[in-house]
């Protein structure tokens, strides 16, 4: 019986892009024990999961460099068969080096990637392939080329537990991101939220740190019908009530690809990035909303920055909110 380590220790939507993966290891070895290794506090997101046999942690604060010896340890131990590492720092490159597992794959960028067993090439460009894609291409050796979807698994109790949101119609509204130039701006939220009919109910996500962006907007736009869930949600919850949202409004961030796990609908907002980069929404009812103007500052990096670095963030301003209302209407 195969044993099987995935490693993904980025942020939560990293580790769901990261899923495919899972899924389709499971079904090429449906006997073999499958584990994966994550950062402390996306764990949740794994709660029940029907293929997973064990979820390591590694707390990153506190005592980070001993937790990391200790995992090291823990994995040394449970001798695998494959480790599978699908994020490309040093810290991840080190571990599968010292995993001790027969056969270690990466990516080539990862700085530890020359001690690895097979080494995959990772090209991140507008029109390349989406980011699922490129990181199936890790076990494509050992299964063949087929595609497989990101998914998570709400268990019943999420659903339950969600059930008293949806007796009317209602939307969610993810407003935040933890990349200033990848956030709309919070005047253009009040300015979309001020124009939806009170007949729908808003419900507003994310974590506790964007707690009080969502109550200024609620605020300041008088929708008289909207909830503020932002940090009282765990993310299978937060997945079993986008999945059936009329739509999702979110960032280029972690929503995004939480509704993409679920095949929730979803109105995905680009401002400073661009879907081509591969990390586009892939839910069978999306839609991608970005600038019509030919900015050629745009895009202006892979990630976000603190600040727009023209200083101007026409690449979010210049977004009507035309274009997310009639996603509504639709």
């Amino acid at each position: 019986m195969n044993k099987f380590l995935i490693i993904q220790t980025a942020s939560i939507g990293d580790v769901i892009l990261a899923t495919p993966v899972l899924e389709k290891l499971h079904h090429f070895f449906p006997e073999a024990k499958i584990d994966i290794l994550l950062k402390a506090g996306n764990e949740n997101l794994f709660n029940d999961h029907p293929f997973l046999n064990n979820v390591l942690i590694w707390n990153k604060s506190g005592k980070k460099y001993r937790n990391f010896i200790n995992i090291i340890k823990t994995i040394r131990k449970r001798n695998y068969d494959y480790v599978i590492n699908i994020q490309r720092f040093a810290s991840s490159g080190l571990i599968t080096f010292m995993s001790g597992a027969k056969n270690k794959i990466g990516f080539n960028k990862n700085p530890f990637s020359l001690f690895f067993s097979k080494r995959i090439k990772h090209t991140i460009k507008s029109g390349n392939k989406h980011e699922s894609e490129r990181n199936l291409e890790l076990i494509r050796s050992i299964t063949d080329s087929t595609s497989f979807p990101v998914k998570i698994y709400p268990s019943k109790k999420d659903y339950d537990s969600m059930s008293q949101y949806k007796t009317i119609q209602y939307l969610c509204i993810a407003p935040a991101s933890l990349w200033f130039t990848k956030q709309y701006p919070i005047k253009k939220w009040v300015e979309f939220i001020s124009e939806i009919d009170n007949a729908y109910k808003i419900y507003f996500l994310g974590s506790k740190n964007d707690y009080k962006i969502c109550e200024e907007i609620i605020k300041t736009s008088k929708h008289s019908n909207s909830l503020n869930l932002a940090g009282k949600l765990n993310f299978l919850e937060s997945a079993a009530l986008m999945k059936d949202a009329k739509m999702n409004y979110v960032n280029d961030s972690a929503p995004l690809h939480i509704a993409s796990a679920v095949n929730a609908p979803v109105t995905a907002i680009y401002c400073s990035t661009v879907p081509e980069f591969g990390f586009g929404p892939l839910s069978d009812n999306s839609t991608v909303v970005q600038t019509k103007e030919n900015l050629s500052c745009r895009p202006c990096g892979i990630h976000g920055f603190n600040s727009c670095p023209e200083k101007h963030f026409k690449c979010a301003f210049t977004i009507k909110k035309e274009e997310l209302l009639k996603k509504i209407s639709k």
